[in-house]
């Protein structure tokens, strides 16, 4: 029921309770109940602040994307954006990308990111209709499903051209030099596809390989895997490899190269031996060289006393694994932990042991008791996780990283034990651990967690002595730097940057809370960084942003059915005259009400 109705209906009941239907029969008392019923109707509008006037139309605003995909090719598309707001007749205007604002329009855009979430929270929290003009090229389109009633979006096509742009590159964060790593390249074509072309690919701007590729549909991407050898030019250290692209009819050259750092090592810091290759020998291989950042080399045994190198699959003679086994600074061995004799004299470093023959049937992972390792475990949830076939000899240690337990029975078995004194040695008993790896998801976390845990202590837990390094392998300019902690003991790290090419140098300090090895600084212009902190020296990368790559447009043009869902129409509470007029009301009530001898 109208507020106004429930008013006036309360007034006329007061006025008639106040009077009664005698005292009405008068003209007199019948303006004086006239005036009650008017004040209480007033007070009681008041009260359920009625509307004061007519509803009028919420003005819209206009939201005008900012970010340098609508500069993309030419200013066409920029100019008829401008146009489309002209027309809107909204009653503000922002400009939304990397962040919002109220700004002039006739600037060049310049934002290097598309994010549309902000804008539209802010226009619900306001009330307002929210009118997107827009390529299209949204970093969160889900954000346009919750825009306002009555909201519009404008989604301007770009002109179709031929494109080939490097999308994405995948590499070691470490190798030794000499040796050969894959290194894949994703290729992403434009609205009109790409013409077949050549990539090329350099290492601290020395070319090491050429690949072509074909041409690409619209829109279309694909993957190149290229085998190089990458080797230092230099005395080792942080080194660009950059990957090119180059194709006829190309349009847009500014997304045509993507650069990343690699740890180039004179030598090894961990040496990886199986005698028995498999998955687990494999994942455990790419958590050492991936994860941790540690220069590795590997060597599969493919058949009796035949050894062969893991990235180049070359043979090798025995002897040589032999020898990079007693150099290592860390080392593993996995399968047969006997083949080079005792292993504890074979080698002179931390050792790792991966015991797979002999299975005692499959057990279950339990708990983590207190360890050297436990710390990495904590987050594990032991139920999520595929069994494991353990070792048929119970290994022994000053103490044990996880317990397993056959089947829902008590009982207990350790898969990794280790010892401290008087070198780090850690016995992995058990095959089957790549099952965690296959699941996905909290499976493939923990076996990540597991072997990091593992890997970290050998190199008595500062596999990279670098206070700090940068975590993501491929970095735009616009987005959040990520670094990773390199040392548990340095919480606040002082990082120099030295952007090559100028004299200027940044300083950054990053602070790392408890429980977190990873925080982010803010974004950092296209360019190459020398970053030096405590304990050496590492290389950033920042490429150009990723509006300039190809992407097809992730919304459309849609208007949003349904109105404002809120009374736009004035309240009484905020009309003044209101307030006055019931007070006089009730005055004038009472003056008349003396006149006529009443109380």
């Amino acid at each position: 029921m109208s507020p106004w109705l429930l008013a006036i209906l309360a007034g006329l009941i007061v006025a008639l309770i106040q009077y009664g239907p005698r005292e009405l029969r008068n003209a007199s008392s019948l303006i004086t109940a006239a005036l009650r019923a008017g004040a209480v109707a007033l007070v009681t509008a008041l009260l359920l602040d009625a509307p004061a006037g007519f509803s009028k139309p919420v003005p819209a605003w206009a939201a005008l994307d900012a970010s340098l995909s609508m500069s993309r090719g030419d200013t066409t598309l920029w100019r008829a954006a401008r146009d489309s707001i002209s027309r809107a007749g909204a009653d503000s205007v922002f400009l939304f990308g990397d962040s919002v604002r109220r700004a002039d329009t006739t600037s060049q855009p310049h934002d290097q990111a598309t994010v549309l979430r902000p804008m539209v929270e802010r226009a619900l929290g306001a009330g307002h209709p929210l009118i997107v003009v827009t390529d299209g090229e949204i970093d969160d389109p889900d954000a346009a499903q919750v825009l306002p009633p009555g909201s519009r979006m404008i989604v301007l096509s770009h002109p179709p051209q031929r494109d080939a742009a490097v999308a994405s590159i995948e590499a070691p964060r470490a190798v030794v030099s000499g040796d050969t790593a894959e290194i894949r390249i994703g290729i992403a074509a434009g609205a009109l596809g790409s013409r077949r072309g050549m990539l090329a690919l350099s290492l601290e701007g020395s070319p090491i390989a050429q690949q072509a590729f074909d041409s690409l549909p619209a829109f279309g991407e694909r993957v190149v895997a290229v085998k190089v050898k990458l080797e230092s030019s230099g005395g080792g250290g942080p080194e660009v490899l950059r990957a090119v692209a180059t194709a006829a009819e190309d349009a847009e050259h500014r997304n045509d190269t993507l650069a990343v750092a690699v740890d180039v090592s004179r030598a090894a810091s961990a040496v990886f031996a199986s005698t028995s290759p498999d998955f687990d020998a494999r994942y455990a291989l790419a958590v050492l060289r991936g994860s941790l950042g540690i220069p590795t080399r590997g060597y599969w045994k493919v058949a009796p006393g035949e050894w062969r190198n893991e990235g180049t699959f070359t043979p090798v003679p025995e002897s040589e694994v032999r020898q990079a086994l007693r150099d290592a600074p860390v080392a593993v061995i996995h399968g047969d932990t006997g083949a080079f004799g005792d292993p504890r004299k074979a080698t002179s470093g931390p050792l790792a042991l991966i015991v797979t023959s002999a299975t005692d049937g499959e057990w279950y992972p339990a708990s983590a008791p207190a360890s050297p390792i436990a710390p990495a475990l904590s987050g594990v949830v032991w139920d999520s996780l595929p069994p494991v076939a353990e070792a048929a000899q119970t290994p022994t240690g000053n103490w044990t990283g996880i317990e397993t337990r056959r089947g829902r029975g008590e009982e207990r078995k350790p898969l990794v034990v280790g010892t401290d004194s008087p070198r780090r040695v850690a016995v992995i008993a058990a095959a089957g651990l790549w099952r965690w790896r296959f699941r996905g998801g909290v499976a493939a976390d923990a076996f990540t967690a597991f072997w990091g845990g593992i890997f970290d202590w050998l190199a008595a837990e500062r596999a990279d002595r670098r206070a700090a390094v940068p975590d993501e392998r491929v970095v735009h300019a616009g987005e959040p730097v990520r670094w990773r902690k390199g040392s548990p003991a340095d919480s606040v790290v002082s990082v120099a940057l030295h952007a090559r090419g100028t004299a200027r140098v940044d300083s950054l300090t990053l602070r790392f809370p408890p429980d977190a090895n990873v925080v982010e600084s803010k974004p950092l212009a296209a360019g190459i960084y020398d970053v030096t902190t405590q304990g050496g020296k590492s290389l950033l990368a920042v490429n150009a942003s990723r509006e300039w790559l190809p992407r097809a447009p992730r919304v459309s043009a849609a208007k949003q059915r349904g109105a404002l869902s809120a009374d736009t129409a004035p309240r009484l509470r905020g009309a003044g005259w209101a307030y006055a007029l019931a007070i006089l009301l009730l005055c004038a009530e009472w003056l008349l009400r003396r006149r006529h001898g009443m109380r």
